[in-house]
C-alpha cells in the first residue's frame, strides 16, 4: 500500500480520508483517533474534541487489545453520520447498529479478526508484549494497512446508506 502524503485538494473525500487517517496515524494519533480525526471536517466536528473523545479507545480500547481502535473510532464516525439525536429514535439506532455491525463483518472477512491482540498477535495488556509489538515494528508495519482498510470500509458503508435514504 502507497502511504505516501498526497495534496487533499487533489483527492475526493473518500480518497484523501484513508491517506489522512495514515498519516495522523503514521504522526503519532492512537488508531481511533486517526480514524475520527479524518471525519471530523466532514461532520463540523473539532478536532481538538475529535482526539479527546477517542484518546482512549487506541490499542483495543485503553491498550486492552480488545476491539480494534480503528474500528471503535469508526463506530464513533458513523454515530456522527447516521445515529439517532435522542432516544427515542430507534431507527437511527437500529441503523447505527447495522452499519456498524456490517463494517465489521467486512473489515473481519479482509483480516481475519476485529480484536487488535489478534491482528498483532500481541496482547498490549501485558507491558513486555506491547513492548516487542514495538521492537517489532507492528505499529508502522501493520497498524497503517488497518487504519486505511477501516476509513476506505466505512466511507463505502456511508455511500451505501446514503443510497438507501
Amino acid at each position: 500500500m502507497n502511504h505516501s502524503p498526497t495534496s487533499d485538494d487533489e483527492l475526493s473525500c473518500a480518497e484523501a480520508e484513508p491517506q489522512l487517517a495514515v498519516k495522523r496515524f503514521c504522526d503519532g494519533c492512537n488508531c481511533a483517533q486517526a480514524v475520527i480525526t479524518s471525519f471530523a471536517d466532514r461532520y463540523e466536528v473539532d478536532t481538538e474534541l475529535a482526539m479527546r473523545i477517542s484518546s482512549g479507545l487506541g490499542g483495543g480500547v485503553g491498550r486492552m487489545g480488545d476491539i480494534c481502535g480503528t474500528l471503535t473510532g469508526a463506530a464513533l464516525v458513523l454515530g456522527l453520520h447516521m445515529g439517532p439525536k435522542t432516544a427515542a429514535d430507534v431507527s437511527a439506532k437500529e441503523a447505527t447498529y447495522n452499519a456498524t455491525r456490517l463494517l465489521q463483518e467486512r473489515f473481519m472477512a479482509q483480516h481475519g479478526s476485529n480484536r487488535c491482540k489478534e491482528l498483532l498477535q500481541k496482547d498490549l495488556s501485558i507491558p513486555a508484549e506491547y513492548q516487542e509489538a514495538k521492537s517489532l515494528g507492528l505499529f508502522k508495519t501493520q497498524c497503517p494497512d488497518y487504519v486505511e482498510t477501516v476509513v476506505t470500509l466505512l466511507n463505502h458503508v456511508i455511500d451505501e446508506s446514503e443510497a438507501k435514504e
